[in-house]
């Protein structure tokens, strides 16, 4: 496969341009990117998170001079975590000009927007769509997260090759896809395990407020650790009732997980010792994660979460993409995807959630999962 041959680095685009700011930039010379995510509701603290590191990421590449001189500007829209909504939002960004696509935030919204995006052949990068169907319905689309069989399976080796578990369970919602797709390859890749699963417990979306029964059966079944493949607000449900039974088992889970410690009115020590499987470690020491953690800590006040650090990685994916192709902002919407659809494959960078990240034709990225563990209310790299 043909390699990008320079990789980024931000710190040293960054210190190219430290105290400048990028010059007035006519419409024409500007690429036109948009996203579209839950900025308001439930799930907001992932949408949120997705829009401030685009900015940052956007900031800093026109503060750097661009892409081969041309600016990016972004535009951000709120689609709850809905899929319909998310469609208004992706035909609202179509009117305004969108060139690509940096989104959606969550899956359900990604798979009915994608299906429009490869309707009209415009490119779309997820950062954190991690279902199957949100990359599968044309050859325009692409991730930067994991995909949920690849967690399942990753999580499962996991602890496997870490001795941390020998009788697991699993608590998982058979109504989401995102849930229901984790555990389908955690199950199958259990068996080539050393551990047992003696207990699956699901739940669905009319019923994620008692989780008495799930937790009961885990219990019984002595299970030492609970495999949880879903969203932290179930998740901290969990742990509440969880401590009210006196049940402590290790507690592991996903990407979704990320989030339960901004959770509002949460006691964050009973999530001490959680572990979830994730790209991204923000007390890492590299130079690129130091960086982006102070810039996002500077600007919002808060610690990036995993959603954060994948979507600034896809903007600096897609810059290497139309440097690499030689796409120019003067070409419409179409002409741009069937040259990033190639720029994609031939791609190395390192970022903030992988180093030597490549991409391959069918949308998937290629780099290493990462452990983190929760101490003393912080997320802490294993």
């Amino acid at each position: 496969m043909k390699k990008f041959g320079k990789v980024l680095s931000v710190l040293t685009a960054a210190a190219m341009v430290a105290g400048t700011m990028a010059a007035p930039v006519a419409a024409e010379d500007t690429f036109k990117i948009g996203s579209s995510g839950p900025l308001t509701g439930p799930a907001a603290v992932y949408g949120n998170a997705v829009m401030n590191a685009i900015q940052i990421a956007v900031d800093e590449v026109n503060e750097a001079g661009g892409v081969n001189g041309a600016n990016f500007e972004f535009n951000p829209q709120d689609d709850e975590h809905d899929a319909e909504k998310a469609v208004n939002a992706y035909n609202t960004l179509k009117d305004w000009g969108m060139q690509m696509f940096l989104g959606t935030v969550t899956s359900a919204p990604c798979i009915a927007v994608e299906a429009e995006a490869a309707n009209d052949n415009i490119f779309l990068l997820t950062p954190s769509g991690s279902a199957v169907d949100c990359i599968t319905g044309g050859d325009n689309a692409f991730r930067v997260c994991f995909s949920d069989p690849s967690q399942g399976t990753a999580s499962a080796q996991y602890i496997g090759n870490n001795g941390i578990g020998e009788k697991v369970a699993v608590i998982y919602d058979s109504s989401d896809v995102y849930s229901s797709g984790i555990y389908g390859t955690f199950q199958a890749e259990a068996a080539n395990q050393p551990f047992e699963i003696v207990a699956a417990e699901a739940f669905t979306a009319d019923s994620k407020s008692d989780f008495s029964v799930q937790l009961q059966k885990a219990k019984d079944a002595e299970a030492d650790l609970v495999f949880m493949p879903i969203y932290y607000n179930e998740a901290a449900l969990i742990l509440q009732q969880a401590d009210q039974m006196g049940y402590a088992p290790t507690w592991f889970g996903v990407d979704g997980m990320d989030g339960i410690l901004s959770l509002e009115g949460f006691d964050t020590s009973l999530a001490e010792g959680l572990m979830l499987l994730t790209p991204f470690s923000a007390d890492a020491d590299d130079e690129l994660t130091k960086n982006f953690v102070a810039k996002y800590e500077e600007k919002h006040g808060e610690v990036p979460n995993q959603f954060a650090a994948d979507a600034y990685d896809g903007v600096y994916a897609i810059k290497a993409a139309l440097e690499q192709s030689g796409a120019t902002p003067d070409m419409d919407a179409s002409e741009i995807c069937d040259l990033l659809k190639v720029g994609m494959t031939e791609i190395t960078i390192d970022g903030v959630t992988g180093v030597g990240m490549t991409w391959s034709a069918d949308g998937e990225p290629s780099k290493e999962p990462k452990a983190v563990v929760i101490e003393n209310g912080a997320y802490k790299g294993m």
